[in-house]
């Protein structure tokens, strides 16, 4: 009697502890070689992308298990397409993606005609899509068609490492046009210690809050912007700092179009380092997408703040330094630490009863 107890309990034991089907897939590495390959990874906690040619037609989409780890090991090219962008989604919660330096290649220059997405050739936008939540790390996107990255993350803090976004062949005749480096609408997203090459904003913080920009390196383009803010969009808590904005038509800007009903509030700018050679070296308007005209009453702009280390801007061009077109400003900025020289003296128009306090400009 006793030892069919015991054998019982044994199996028992052993059925506990034998992993079910489930749990063995779960630990599986997936290898995504082809678009079909990524069909489904769902069971996938480890996923290494291999260098393959993504045919025109098709898009990639990369939803591992969540907390899973996608690696590559080398780069992956999308032919040219008629295809609506994303070209590429990556979408898997709790992710931990490293792309060990490999690129996602745009093929931008088969596309580029100077129109960007106004007109021209159709022009798959946005390239790369992030969706999901985690840490991001390592990637080169290269000649995206129009814009390059777009942040759309939910459900937990995501964050941007050692990205470049390559669209400096956009150059060329200047034919690259809309080549946004980074837009974001999503809440606790971190951009960090990345590159942005292009022929647009080099970040967009359009929707969202807790959101930071820091440490990154933005060249030919339309320097950093917040918007433009559309309908009833909201953008708060935001850190901008130890950035550095080189050979772009702006330096950094705020842009709420004139009929949009949203905010920004709690912006803060620490330590940049902002050169404009077109237009403004910053530029708050709420008259966009004019830089200054009639500004829109309806949406709210409050807590602009330039604190910390020191903000140096400035502009060759001949326009003014600083611009704030404001039709509904509010409450007491500190600008202590901003330092603005170049173009032409200052603009500002302070609706809405904004005081402005420090600062050279």
């Amino acid at each position: 009697m006793l030892t069919r107890t015991f054998a019982a309990l044994s199996l028992i034991a052993a059925v506990v502890a034998t992993p079910t089907g489930t749990e063995m897939a779960k630990r599986a590495t997936c290898t995504v070689s082809s678009v079909a390959s990524a069909a489904d990874l769902s069971s996938c906690t480890s996923v290494v992308i291999t260098a393959f040619t993504v045919a025109s037609g098709s898009t990639l989409t990369i939803a591992a298990a969540k907390g899973a780890t996608i690696t590559m090991t080398g780069s992956v090219t999308f032919s040219k397409t008629t295809s609506a962008g994303p070209l590429i989604t990556i979408d898997t919660d709790n992710v931990n993606f490293d792309a060990k330096g490999y690129s996602f290649k745009g093929n931008g220059a088969e596309y580029w005609d100077g129109e960007g997405t106004g007109g021209g050739v159709t022009k798959p936008h946005p390239f790369v899509k992030f969706k999901g939540y985690g840490t991001f790390a390592n990637l080169i996107v290269k000649d995206s068609p129009a814009h390059a990255i777009s942040v759309g993350t939910s459900g937990g803090a995501a964050t941007f490492t050692g990205f470049l976004v390559d669209n400096l062949d956009g150059d060329t005749n200047s034919l690259g046009h809309n080549t946004d480096g980074f837009d974001v609408s999503a809440d606790d997203v971190t951009i960090t210690n990345s590159k942005v090459y292009n022929q647009d904003d080099c970040l967009a913080f359009n929707k969202g809050s807790n959101l930071v920009f820091s440490n990154n390196y933005c060249s030919g383009g339309h320097g950093i912007s917040i918007g433009s803010i559309s309908d009833a969009a909201v953008v708060s808590g935001v850190t901008i700092s130890g950035n550095t904005v080189v050979k772009s038509m702006y330096g950094m800007r705020i842009k709420v179009k004139t009929d949009a009903t949203g905010s920004v509030s709690g912006v803060t700018y620490i330590g940049n380092s902002i050169s404009a050679t077109g237009k403004y070296g910053f530029l708050i308007s709420q008259s966009y997408s004019d830089d200054f005209g009639t500004p829109g009453t309806a949406s709210t702009i409050s807590g602009v703040t330039f604190s910390g280390a020191t903000t140096t801007v400035t502009t060759s061009a001949s326009y003014p330094r600083v611009g704030v077109d404001c039709g509904h400003c509010t409450g007491t900025w500190n600008w202590g630490s901003l330092v603005a020289t170049g173009g032409e003296a200052s603009d500002l128009v302070l609706g809405g009863g904004v005081k402005i306090s420090g600062g050279s400009y």
